[in-house]
C-alpha cells in the first residue's frame, strides 16, 4: 500500500503552449492528460488546465478515499499557472475561471466515468460571467448546467427506478411544456433562473445537503466524484470487457472552461479524422451550434455535419458553410494530428465567438473493417509500416468481419431508417432496458435492446444485445461509440419511432412493435426491419487479404482448426488455415441413422457383437475423412480417437429407450440394463478416451482402418493425404506404448491390403497433468503431442468446466482469478505444465512436433503464451483461424526471440 507520496510529482500543468506532461505518459497521465500535453507541445489550441495522476487515484482507493498529503498545494500551484494564462482568477465573482472536471484512464473508456462543466459558478459568480460576456441567458444556462451535473455526478441525485427518468430533466421537459419550448434553446433567462432555483431545491431535498457555493469546495467534490466513478459497476464491467485492470487507476483532468454556447457564433463538436465504421479518408463528425459537448453526445438535438459533402441532401448546414474560418482550422489540426499520432483520431473540439479550441484527442474507437482499411491505407501513405499495420489491428476486432450478413435476397419489410452507426446484422427479441437484456440473454433469447438513448448504465444490456436501437443520438453518441467498440450492430437516432417505456411498446409507421417481437437491424444502412431476416456468411475485402499477408509473413506459429466434417474443414481454410489439429471422431458419430450402428456396439454384450455392430460404422467413417482430407488439400489432419465415455451414446429415456429397441432388435429391459452399467459416478475421470481404446481395441482398430484406408483410397486419386493419428488421455507410457503398437499393426495390415503406402504419425493428446510431468518418457515413443487445455485445466485446478460458472464469476469479481481459465490459458499454473512437458517432450525427442488444441488454442493471451515456449502451431474453431494468425503474428512482433515457423 501506497502511504506517502510526498517525494513525487502528482499534478502536471499545461497551457501557452508548454506542458509539463507527454504523450508517451499515459501511464501516469492517462490517455486525456497526456494527449492534451502532447497537443500544447505541438502548437494546438488547447485551454490551459492540469493534470492529477492515476497514482493519485491509486493512493485514494488504497487509503480509504483519502486525498494524499501535498496534493492540494500542488494543485493549487497548477490553478495559479492557469490563472495567470487565462487572465481570471477561480473563484472570482466579478469575471469568473470556471473549469471542466473529466476523468482519462490509460485505455479510452468512452462514456464510463464522470464529468462536470462549468464548475465554479455561484449565485454571485453567474450574474459576473453575464456581465462580462454580455450574454444573460448564456450565464444562467450554463449555471443551469453545471447544478445538473453536479447535483448527478457529485451529491447522487439519481433516478430512482430502471426505467425513471432523470429528476433533472423531469424538471426541465415540465418547464419546456410551460413554456411551450420546442428545446432547451428556445427557453428564456428567466426560465432557466427558475429552473436553477428548481434545481438547488431538489439537490436539498434529495440529499438532504446544500449545493456547495465556494468554488475550492466544489473542484474537490468534483475531483473525488471522477476518482469515485472509477469504481462504478458500469466502468468496473466495461474494463472486465475491454480487459483493462482496475490498478491503473484514472487521472483527473481541470481545464479551463472554453464555450460553445455562448451564441450562435459558438459550436461544439465531436470528429474522427476517418470514418470510424468503414475506415473511408475523410473528415467523419458532427457540431451544434450553440451548445456544450454533452449535447453532441446526448442526442438531445439533432446534429448537424462537419463537412460540406456530409450535408448534401440533408437539408442542414455544415460547419464549413457556418464558420468558414474555423472549419478550416479545424480540418488543418486534423492532418497534423494524423501525421503526428500516425493514426485515425478521435477528437472533441469547442468554438468560442469563432475561436477554436481543442479539448481532447485520442486514437478513436473503429469497427474490425475501419481497423483493416485505415492501418492498409496509412502504409501506402507511408504513415506507418506492415509491422506497425499488423499491430493496429486487435484481433478480436476481426471476430467482426467473420460472421452472417442478412440474405441480400431474402424479402424484408422496412418500417423505419437510422443512422448506420455501427455495421453488422442484428437479429433479436425487442426489450427495452439493460436488465432484461440480460435475463432474456441468460434465458437464451436473442434480444435486441431499443432505448430512446443509451447511457453508460446499460452497458451490461448492450452487452447482452445483438444489436442496440435508439431514437436519439447521432452518429457520435454513446450508443454509437460503445457498440462500435464491442463490435455491435448499431441503429442510431431513429427518430420515426416512438418508444414508450411505461407500455414497452415501439409505434412506427402505423404498427405498433411490443416487448418481445422480433426485429433486425442493419447497422450498415441504418434500416430497422420488421421480423426476422435470414442471414448469409461476410464476405472478406482485399484489405483484409493483404494485412493477414503481412501478419503470415511475421508469425513463427502455424494455425490450424478445429473441423469434423467437410464443410468445416473447406471454411476453416478459407479462412487461412494450414490444416486440422483437432478432428473429433465422436461427432461423426451423432449424424443421421449411423448413431444406431454406434448405439448398437456400445450396447453389444461380447466383442463379437461389437465388431458386427463396428462394420456398419466403418464405410461411415471411412467416407468422412474421405471429405476432410480431400478438402484439406494435403496439408496434415489431426484425428482424434473416440474420447467421450460410452454412456453420452445411448439414449435413457423410456421412450427412446423403446424406439431403439425396436431398431437393433434388443429389449428394452436389456438395453436400460447396460445403460445403467455404463453409467459412472465421475464420467470426466472415468472410463474414456485412451481407456476406451485399451479395454475395447475394436474401437480403435475401426477409427485406424478407417483413417488409413480413406488415406489410400485418396492416394491412388493422386490426392496428398497427411493424417495424424491421436490418442486421448494418455497418462502413462505404457498406456501410449499399448495403442501405438494397436495403431502400427492395423495401419501396415490396411496398406498391404490396399498394396500402397501412406505417411501417418502417432501421438498423443496431453490433457492429464501426469502426462505433462513424464513429458519425456511419452516423446520416446510419441512423435507429436497437442496439449488439450480444456481438460488440462479441469483436473490441473480441479474444476469442471460445466459447473464452474457460479464460482468462476465470484472468484473473478472477488480478484481471486484475473480471467476465467477455461477461456484464457492460466500461465502461472497451467501455462507451468505446457511449458514443462514441451521442454521435456522436446529433450527426448528434439523434432517433436507440440501443439494446443483446446478452446485456449483461438484466445489472443493464450497465442502468445504458445508463440513463447515454442509451439509449432495453434488449433481453433474456423471463425477464430484469422484471429489466430493475427495474435500470432503480433506475438511474433512483440516478442521476436522464438524458433522459425516451419515451412510446409
Amino acid at each position: 500500500m501506497v502511504k506517502s507520496m510526498k517525494s513525487k510529482k502528482n499534478v502536471y500543468f499545461f497551457g501557452a503552449g508548454k506542458a509539463e506532461g507527454k504523450a508517451h505518459m499515459k501511464e501516469h497521465l492517462g490517455g486525456k492528460g497526456a494527449n492534451l500535453a502532447e497537443m500544447t507541445n505541438i502548437g494546438i489550441p488547447v485551454p490551459a488546465g492540469l493534470t492529477i495522476s492515476t497514482e493519485v487515484c491509486c493512493y485514494y482507493y488504497q487509503n480509504s478515499n483519502k486525498f494524499p498529503s501535498g496534493i492540494q498545494a500542488e494543485v493549487n500551484k497548477a490553478v495559479a499557472k492557469v490563472e495567470k494564462v487565462m487572465g481570471k482568477k477561480f473563484g472570482d465573482s466579478s469575471d469568473p475561471l470556471l473549469f471542466s472536471v473529466r476523468s482519462g484512464a490509460r485505455a479510452s473508456m468512452p462514456g464510463m466515468m464522470d464529468t462536470i462543466l462549468n464548475l465554479g459558478l455561484n449565485d454571485q459568480s453567474v450574474k459576473g460571467l453575464a456581465e462580462v460576456s454580455g450574454n444573460e441567458r448564456f450565464a444562467w444556462d450554463s449555471y443551469r448546467r453545471f447544478l445538473q451535473m453536479y447535483g448527478d455526478v457529485v451529491m447522487g441525485v439519481q433516478p430512482e427506478g430502471k426505467d425513471a427518468h432523470d429528476p433533472f430533466e423531469i424538471l426541465l421537459a415540465r418547464k419546456k411544456k410551460q413554456k411551450k419550448a420546442k428545446e432547451d434553446n428556445d427557453l428564456t433567462t428567466d426560465d432557466l433562473k427558475e429552473l436553477v432555483s428548481e434545481f438547488k431545491a431538489l439537490i436539498k431535498k434529495t440529499t438532504g445537503r446544500h449545493f456547495p457555493t465556494n468554488p475550492k469546495d466544489q473542484l474537490w467534490g468534483a475531483i473525488a466524484a471522477v476518482f469515485n466513478s472509477w469504481m462504478t459497476d458500469r466502468a468496473i464491467l466495461y474494463r472486465q470487457l475491454e480487459k483493462i485492470p482496475d490498478e491503473w487507476g484514472t487521472a483527473v483532468n481541470v481545464q479551463a472552461m472554453v464555450f460553445g454556447n455562448a451564441g450562435d457564433d459558438c459550436a461544439t463538436g465531436v470528429a474522427f479524422t476517418r470514418d470510424p465504421s468503414t475506415g473511408k479518408n475523410f473528415f467523419y463528425g458532427e457540431f451544434l451550434v450553440n451548445a456544450q459537448g454533452e449535447d453532441v453526445v446526448a442526442g438531445v438535438r439533432t446534429p448537424q455535419p462537419l463537412t460540406r459533402g456530409a450535408a448534401k441532401g440533408t437539408g442542414m448546414m455544415s460547419l464549413e458553410q457556418l464558420m468558414p474560418k474555423a472549419y478550416k482550422e479545424l480540418a488543418a489540426i486534423r492532418k497534423k494530428l494524423e501525421k503526428h499520432y500516425k493514426d485515425m483520431q478521435d477528437i472533441e473540439f469547442t468554438i468560442q465567438n469563432e475561436q477554436l479550441f481543442m479539448l481532447q484527442t485520442r486514437s478513436g474507437k473503429r469497427t474490425g473493417a475501419a481497423a483493416i482499411k485505415i492501418a492498409v491505407d496509412m502504409v501506402s501513405e507511408k504513415l506507418i509500416d506492415k509491422k506497425t499495420a499488423v499491430m493496429r489491428v486487435s484481433p478480436d476486432q476481426l471476430d467482426q468481419l467473420l460472421h452472417p450478413q442478412f440474405d441480400p435476397k431474402a424479402k424484408k419489410t422496412v418500417i423505419a431508417t437510422g443512422l448506420p452507426a455501427s455495421p453488422g446484422a442484428a437479429v433479436g427479441r425487442v426489450v427495452f432496458n439493460a436488465d432484461d437484456a440480460e435475463s432474456w440473454k441468460a434465458k437464451g433469447e436473442d434480444v435486441l435492446l431499443v432505448r430512446i438513448e443509451t447511457s453508460p448504465e446499460d452497458i451490461a444490456g448492450m452487452v447482452a444485445a445483438n444489436g442496440i436501437l435508439t431514437s436519439r443520438g447521432g452518429m457520435t453518441s454513446h450508443a454509437a461509440v460503445v457498440a462500435r467498440g464491442m463490435g455491435k450492430c448499431c441503429v442510431a437516432g431513429c427518430g420515426d419511432i416512438d418508444i414508450n417505456y411505461k407500455s414497452r411498446t415501439v409505434k412506427v409507421s402505423g404498427r405498433t412493435v411490443k416487448e418481445g417481437d422480433w426485429l433486425s437491424l442493419n447497422g450498415s444502412s441504418g434500416e430497422v426491419m420488421a421480423g426476422k431476416l435470414p442471414t448469409t456468411q461476410a464476405t472478406l475485402s482485399g484489405d483484409f487479404g493483404k494485412l493477414m499477408g503481412w501478419a503470415d509473413s511475421f508469425r513463427k506459429l502455424g494455425v490450424r482448426t478445429n473441423a469434423d466434417d467437410p464443410e468445416g474443414s473447406d471454411l476453416a481454410r478459407k479462412f487461412g488455415a494450414e490444416g486440422i489439429g483437432l478432428c473429433r471422431t465422436e461427432h461423426m458419430f451423432f449424424e443421421g441413422s449411423r448413431i444406431d450402428a454406434v448405439r448398437e456396439m456400445i450396447l453389444a454384450n461380447d466383442e463379437k457383437g461389437r465388431r458386427k455392430a463396428l462394420k456398419k460404422i466403418l464405410p461411415m467413417q471411412r467416407k468422412d475423412f474421405e471429405g476432410i482430407f480431400t478438402a484439406m488439400k494435403g496439408l496434415p489432419v489431426t484425428v482424434r480417437l473416440l474420447d467421450p465415455p460410452l454412456h453420452e451414446f445411448v439414449p435413457h429415456e423410456d421412450k427412446a429407450i423403446r424406439a431403439l429397441s425396436k431398431k437393433i432388435k434388443m429389449s428394452p429391459k436389456a438395453i436400460k440394463a447396460r445403460v445403467d452399467q455404463l453409467q459412472e459416478f465421475n464420467p470426466m475421470l472415468g472410463h474414456r478416451g485412451c481407456r476406451l481404446g485399451i479395454t475395447y481395441p475394436e474401437i480403435y482398430e475401426i477409427q485406424i482402418r478407417a483413417i488409413i484406408e480413406a488415406a489410400c483410397n485418396l492416394k491412388k486419386k493422386k490426392v496428398k493425404v497427411l493424417p495424424e493419428i491421436m490418442h486421448p488421455l494418455i497418462g502413462t507410457v505404457e498406456e501410449f506404448v499399448f495403442l501405438e503398437k494397436l495403431t502400427h499393426r492395423i495401419a501396415n495390415l490396411v496398406m498391404k491390403e490396399k498394396k500402397i503406402k501412406v505417411d501417418y504419425l502417432v501421438g498423443t493428446m496431453i490433457e492429464i497433468p501426469r502426462a505433462a510431468i513424464i513429458a519425456d518418457e511419452i516423446a520416446e515413443h510419441a512423435e507429436f503431442f497437442s496439449f488439450g487445455t480444456n481438460d488440462l485445466t479441469q483436473m490441473g485446478f480441479g474444476y469442471s468446466r460445466d459447473d464452474s460458472g457460479p464460482f468462476i464469476s465470484k472468484y473473478l469479481e472477488n480478484k481471486i482469478l484475473p480471467s476465467d481459465p477455461f477461456q484464457t490459458l492460466d500461465q502461472g499454473g497451467i501455462g507451468k505444465l505446457v511449458s514443462w512437458g514441451t521442454k521435456q517432450g522436446r529433450s527426448a525427442r528434439p523434432n517433436l512436433k507440440v501443439a494446443i488444441c483446446g478452446e485456449h488454442g483461438g484466445d489472443p493471451a493464450s497465442i502468445y503464451f504458445c508463440h513463447k515456449i515454442g509451439m509449432d502451431y495453434v488449433s481453433c474453431s474456423p471463425f477464430r483461424v484469422p484471429i489466430a494468425r493475427l495474435a500470432a503474428a503480433q506475438a511474433a512482433i512483440e516478442n521476436p526471440v522464438a524458433k522459425k515457423k516451419k515451412k510446409k
